[in-house]
């Protein structure tokens, strides 16, 4: 991956990625919190008028720190500053972020705390959005954390973030109390799923494989598909077309990877083909169709996405896709392919496996189930 020489932000030693004029609108991908949080950070140093950011975890430590320094330094210069952070995954620095924020002027909000459990109000904002000014907006999977940047020769966890330049920032600026929407300008597409849920999220990606005709790459973190997707993938593999899996050969999540792999074997049989990233936590939540649209976000196939708050962005534009079909080829590369008989055990292992993730799959599905009821009253 190369930088482009015309981008406006700083250069950093592993900066990529591409930024392309297409109807006034420049798209820029980036491969996890190291080349992000650099561009990220000169942004809001930058700012002259508006930072708003929402992150599912935010750390008090490391590069958190340096983020929490740069949104104090910019309220304190004028700059209307709002930090939203989940109740549960910034639950270790929400008080401490909140304390230091409001002291320079900034205005915080702790999206369902845990006392919210009490309540019923359940369901997450699991964004990861930065806007800056209305002109620049950094969204996908990376949470600000030490975890998602490389640490020398040890890699970051495996995750995308899309920056976007251009009219569908100021769409943006203007929709983000909206709940959900639905922005278009030139060759992307933005969607935040909010009360009504990530149903259309999910709708997006369908669509997509549906449509594919040559290849469906996705690298997807949390993969716990709900059976119209599955079949909608083993539909695109039995017409012929290419349909690889990069998923997660180690998790963050307690029991995740064992409600996944059960479904290995039904996927094997249909031709899709499986491929376990190692080398750290995958994290990503991307689908690259026919080498042409990319789809990139906070959205996990799973079912908690359909209720949480979220964000996609949909974008088909040549050396973009070019940069997302580069980084999923080198991640695929250096990933462990699963065969068929990579899945036999025996019985008793089997049976556990088996049990094991369906009681983790059934407990999502429910408990998705009881936040969306909740959420409609």
């Amino acid at each position: 991956m190369r930088a482009e020489a015309s981008l406006p932000l700083m250069n950093t030693p592993t900066a990529s990625l591409v930024a392309n004029a297409v109807r006034d609108e420049r798209f820029t991908l980036l491969d996890g919190g190291t080349e992000a949080y650099p561009r990220m950070l000169e942004a809001i140093a930058s700012a002259r008028s508006r930072v708003h950011l929402e992150v599912y975890t935010f750390e008090r430590e490391g590069i958190g720190a340096r983020f929490l320094e740069a949104l104090v330094a910019a309220a304190r210069r004028g700059v209307a500053v709002k930090v939203v952070v989940d109740g549960w995954g910034s639950i270790g620095a929400s008080r401490h972020l909140t304390q230091t924020l409001k002291a320079a002027g900034a205005k915080v909000r702790v999206y369902n705390p845990l006392t919210s459990l009490l309540t019923g109000r359940s369901w997450r904002n699991h964004r990861k959005l930065l806007l800056v000014d209305d002109t620049v907006a950094f969204l996908g999977g990376v949470n600000i954390g030490d975890a998602y940047a490389a640490k020398g020769a040890q890699p970051g966890w495996a995750d995308l973030a899309l920056e976007l330049r251009g009219d569908i920032c100021r769409q943006l600026g203007t929709t983000l109390h909206a709940g959900t929407s639905a922005l278009e300008s030139g060759a992307v597409k933005l969607f935040l799923s909010g009360f009504g849920g990530g149903h259309r999220l999910r709708k997006r990606y369908l669509q997509a494989i549906d449509g594919a005709e040559r290849e469906v790459v996705l690298a997807h973190a949390y993969f716990l598909p709900d059976k119209g997707f599955m079949r909608a993938l083993k539909r695109a593999a039995r017409r012929g077309v290419s349909v690889r899996l990069m998923l997660a050969g180690r998790s963050d999540v307690l029991f995740a990877r064992a409600a996944t792999m059960r479904l290995y074997r039904d996927f094997l049989r249909a031709g899709v083909s499986i491929h376990e990233w190692t080398a750290s936590t995958l994290h990503a939540k991307a689908a690259l169709v026919d080498g042409q649209k990319l789809l990139v976000g906070s959205f996990n196939l799973d079912p908690l996405s359909l209720v949480n708050l979220e964000t996609l962005v949909e974008v088909v534009e040549p050396s973009v896709a070019a940069q997302a079909q580069r980084w999923l080829d080198k991640h695929l590369r250096d990933a462990r392919r699963v065969f068929l008989e990579d899945c036999a055990r025996s019985g008793l292992q089997q049976w556990l496996l088996d049990i094991v993730g369906l009681a983790v799959a059934r407990f999502a599905e429910r408990f998705a189930s009881f936040m969306g009821r909740r959420r409609k009253r």
